[in-house]
């Protein structure tokens, strides 16, 4: 099969290295916004570099992986479904309601295949954490407490591009605690800080932001990240139940220094950052792409896990915004009629 690539930036690299070595991918097409870094990467995978999007529709392909900047997803998305292909999109699909459900009514009407990626659900310890919980072996949970810490910020021009902490960071923290506990959230109450550099402030963000979530069975789970954490990319959840306690992101290169006389000793090689951190998982979410479109598994991820993710996030933006909890049945999951 012939696949295209919609962006070569970090994660566009990584995944046409991944689906270039693929044995059942015959050839990509890349493209990107600067046509010379996609030219590159062509020359260095021996791959086919295309001066723009429109090639990659003409030129025939037989899926699409969209890895380009947000605001260009749910256009990209609408394109693959009117052209009958199925799609891989990095998260989110869109930074707002309305373009998000506008490009899953696309999908749906073509019929095709969205699959998003959220790749902590392919990391072997979130996987463990969701076994340990279906088993039983933890017992009824009673909290759950997810973070995201990158060590050190984004470019000060993308944050505004970005949606913000909560749409950002925290949208892979909101999608793995659905499908981790197999439950949905009914509340939040989100709070943050834009104290430390000015450029959080400058692009009307938060550079550390936390959020209390009630689930629907009444289960507590908190969910932190900061985009400033010197130690090191630290990325963990622990799952509390009333049998016993599991924690993912746990190993020795995680950036965590005991001050107990017997703790044990800091990493001598933190993880630096979410390529390094999640580099298998990125893989078997591509791998089982290449097996959806041969119709070989269902879509691990659909378009609509990427919606209810969002909408943790819309009800976290909403709640910092005006100081008060907000239920989830105020943030629309379909399209508002008109005069609605």
């Amino acid at each position: 099969m012939r696949i295209g690539v919609i962006g070569t930036g970090r994660i566009g690299t990584l995944h046409a290295r991944t689906l270039s070595r693929h044995r059942e991918v015959g050839s990509l097409i890349l493209t990107d916004a600067d046509p010379a870094r996609a030219q590159d990467l062509a020359h260095r995978l021996g791959e086919t570099a295309a001066p723009g999007v429109d090639e990659i529709f003409t030129w025939g392909v037989d899926a699409v992986v969209i890895t380009t900047a947000t605001p260009a997803h749910a256009e990209l998305i609408g394109r693959a479904a009117r052209s009958g292909l199925p799609v891989f999109c990095e998260k989110p699909i869109a930074l707002d309601l309305p373009g998000t459900l506008q490009a899953l009514a696309e999908v749906e009407s073509a019929g095709t295949v969205l699959q998003m990626g959220f790749q902590r659900r392919f990391d072997a310890g979130y996987a463990g954490a969701r076994e340990a919980v279906r088993s039983g072996r933890l017992g009824p949970l009673h909290t759950v407490r997810a973070m995201t810490c990158d060590q050190s910020p984004p470019p000060a021009e993308w944050l505004p591009l970005s949606g913000g902490l909560f749409r950002d960071t925290l949208i892979h923290d909101f999608d793995v605690l659905r499908w981790v506990t197999d439950r949905q959230v009914s509340e939040v109450y989100a709070t943050g800080t834009d104290g430390g550099l000015p450029l959080f402030r400058e692009a009307g963000d938060v550079g550390t932001g936390a959020a209390l979530l009630t689930l629907d069975d009444g289960t507590l789970a908190t969910a932190t990240a900061t985009r400033l954490n010197g130690a090191g990319y630290d990325v963990r959840m622990e799952l509390a139940g009333e049998r016993d306690t599991v924690v993912v992101g746990l190993d020795d290169r995680t950036p965590l220094a005991s001050t107990e006389p017997t703790g044990p000793p800091p990493a001598d090689k933190p993880w630096t950052g979410f390529l390094e951190r999640f580099g298998p998982a990125y893989e078997a979410e591509l791998n089982a792409f290449v097996d959806v479109i041969r119709g070989e598994r269902p879509n691990p991820c659909d378009g609509h896990e990427a919606l209810q993710a969002l909408r943790i996030a819309e009800a976290c933006e909403l709640s910092r915004r005006e100081h008060r909890p907000v239920p989830l049945t105020d943030i629309p999951d379909h399209p508002r009629p008109p005069g609605g």
